[in-house]
């Protein structure tokens, strides 16, 4: 009886991969923080480096049996370099956290302060206080200070920022590291306008690019390397084309230090078949990431422009609400961002709650704030344009302003799916983007 009721386990939990791909094919994705790799990302993951161990760097391996290991990953660090016009790339940090953490242990020590954007301000976790189990301060021992942030204009602001940093030095808290970067992600951040002064105070500039790297990599956002960060940490899966993982960026004097952050502070085995799969997505980006991220930005604005003519608040105005992949949409005049988000994915519309200024001093949680967080990066991946982001734009006020039902038009969404089914960007596309493969 034990074996059958496991093999029921084994059954369902296989079922359930099925489906969860079958239901992708028919909605309509639209997580900032995700993509959906090329099938040669997918046949990556699928090979033998997921069974091996490479501690080390190539060439100074703990482990034998690393001859084609060493080979790609020596590859994927060069295609690093090249998509970023980096000095160093460190490819093991097996995600952006973990590539985060790689910079804290190799330029700061548990106790110093760092100064970062708040997660209402669209900070990441990863860059926040012990107190609220952010991983700078609860892993690595960080005292954080935040940014002064211009809600108008959904960024860093930069007078503000210069004063608070000379507050910090006369109170003896002068910052050792200043992140730039984060999860709400609309425009570029200040890093031009406040290295020189940051530098003058010998603060390391970190850009945590987890969400944009592929905008980077294309030209079309940003390029923090040479506005003034000293490193640049990002996740590869987001605007990039990747696996799930990390990569840590910078100059040759910042080498020595990340690769024994890496190894052996933070990682054993890096995920091989993750570092073989960045190759490739580093390969994809070199040869598409500019025509893509073009068409990332056009569909972003063109959803921002659809939703604000449909009576959605959208945040950024002023700006033209973006220039990033992404859109923040204030929704307190119809609900809060988790029951709207409960409700647009009972029709297959995929979106995410978001903390907005001003939620946190309104007394809103994370379970119920004030706004939802759009991103276009897995849409324009399978071939839409602009005319399909008004489309899209009408689903949502179907169900967030005028009430409908979703079952209803989850059947609209099917529909509105069927002619989306490839990866574009990329080399090969035989496989459907949600095309399970099934090896039994």
């Amino acid at each position: 009886m034990a074996g059958s009721a496991y093999k029921n386990s084994y059954k369902k939990i296989l079922a359930d991969l099925v489906e969860h791909n079958k239901w992708f094919e028919n909605s309509i994705p639209l997580i900032a923080s995700e993509n959906v790799p090329s099938p040669a990302v997918k046949e990556a993951l699928l090979s033998d480096f997921g069974n091996r161990y490479a501690e080390g760097w190539p060439g100074e391996r703990v482990y034998a049996g690393c001859v084609y290991i060493d080979k790609v990953e020596v590859q994927c660090m060069d295609l690093a370099k090249k998509l970023y016009k980096a000095k160093f790339a460190d490819v093991r940090p097996i995600s952006g956290v973990v590539a985060n953490l790689a910079v804290y242990s190799a330029f700061t020590n548990p106790g110093d302060v760092m100064i970062a954007p708040s997660i209402p301000a669209g900070g990441h976790i990863s860059h926040g206080k012990k107190e609220h189990s952010g991983t700078a301060g609860l892993v690595h021992g960080l005292d954080i200070e935040f940014y002064p942030f211009d809600a108008e204009e959904m960024t860093i602001d930069v007078d503000k920022t210069k004063e608070k940093v000379e507050e910090l030095k006369k109170a003896n808290r002068l910052p050792k590291m200043a992140m730039f970067g984060g999860s709400l992600f609309l425009f570029p951040h200040p890093v031009k306008e406040l290295s020189d002064f940051l530098k003058s105070y010998n603060i390391h500039i970190n850009y945590d690019a987890a969400h944009v790297a592929g905008l980077i990599a294309g030209g079309q956002f940003q390029d923090p390397l040479r506005e003034g960060a000293d490193t640049m940490t990002m996740s590869t899966h987001k605007t990039l084309f990747g696996p799930q993982g990390g990569l840590v960026l910078g100059g040759e004097q910042h080498g020595e230090a990340i690769k024994k952050a890496t190894f052996p502070g933070l990682t054993s085995s890096h995920h091989i078949h993750h570092m073989a799969a960045k190759a490739i997505a580093f390969a994809e980006a070199l040869e598409f990431g500019k025509a893509y991220a073009k068409d990332v930005i056009k569909n972003a604005k063109a959803l921002a422009d659809a939703l604000s003519a449909a009576g959605f608040k959208v945040l950024g105005e002023k700006r033209g609400y973006t220039k990033s992949h992404q859109i923040a949409v204030n929704v307190l005049d119809y609900s809060d961002g988790g029951k709207v988000e409960a409700d647009l994915e009972k029709a297959n519309i995929i979106v995410n709650r978001q903390l907005i200024p001003g939620d946190i001093k309104a007394g809103r949680n994370y379970f119920h704030p004030g706004g939802i967080r759009l991103g276009v990066s897995e849409l324009t991946r399978l071939g839409m344009k602009t005319p399909e982001m008004k489309e899209i734009a009408g689903f949502i006020k179907n169900i967030v302003i005028e009430k409908k039902d979703p079952k209803k038009l989850a059947a609209k969404v099917k529909s509105f799916r069927k002619d989306y089914q490839k990866v574009h960007y990329c080399f090969d596309n035989k496989l459907g983007a949600y095309e399970y493969v099934k090896l039994r």
